[in-house]
């Protein structure tokens, strides 16, 4: 499965991409805008463990890498809540510190919300942004997401009591937007002046 955007390609992790995920991951400017479920510092035995974990997830990938110039560069993804909540998923997304402010995080969450809305049940995606993460906020509205709340004090980072912003994209939302369209497992951009 790979979905192809502008300029990124999103595809399932896999055996080889321990170097680039530790090279890239391996960040503390990153690792303090995540949940404490990614390490720092990033090792080649967290990579291992990782590719391990999303690989035994099955098809279709719920995990995918960020791969730009053929190597990956961070990660997308999402996962089923539990209970009543079922039919949503929290979505998350990362991108190496060497690649911020060119657009590859918002243009890899419209595509990766698109393909979880194609391939899942889902009714809606979910993401919390802490409080000092200003530029996710933008990624987020710019992929279509809108913001519905604050919670205050809600994450601890760094020993620190922080809110979160809680930002929703409904079904209905992403059918309306244009984007990427997975077909046969590969995705596609409709290119400048096709029909599609």
């Amino acid at each position: 499965m790979e979905i192809q955007s502008e300029r990124l390609l999103l595809r399932a992790w896999r055996r080889g991409d321990e170097a680039a995920l530790v090279r890239h991951g391996n960040n503390h400017a990153v690792w303090k805008n995540l949940t404490d479920r990614f390490p720092h510092p990033y090792t080649r035995k967290d990579a291992a463990t990782w590719i391990r974990r999303v690989r035994a997830q099955g098809l279709p990938p719920q995990s995918l890498a960020i791969v730009y110039r053929d190597e990956p560069v961070g990660g997308v993804g999402f996962e089923r809540m539990q209970d009543l909540s079922h039919l949503t998923a929290e979505f998350g997304y990362w991108i190496s510190e060497a690649f911020w402010g060119r657009g590859f995080a918002t243009e890899a969450a419209r595509s990766a919300s698109a393909y979880a809305f194609a391939q899942f049940d889902f009714e809606r995606l979910q993401a919390s942004v802490l409080e000092w993460n200003q530029p996710s906020c933008r990624v987020l509205e710019k992929a279509g997401f809108t913001l519905e709340g604050r919670l205050r004090r809600h994450c601890v980072k760094e020993g620190r009591v922080v809110d979160s912003f809680v930002y929703g994209l409904l079904r209905h939302e992403a059918d309306s937007r244009s984007g990427p369209s997975l077909i046969s497992g590969r995705s596609q951009t409709p290119q400048a002046g096709s029909e599609e």
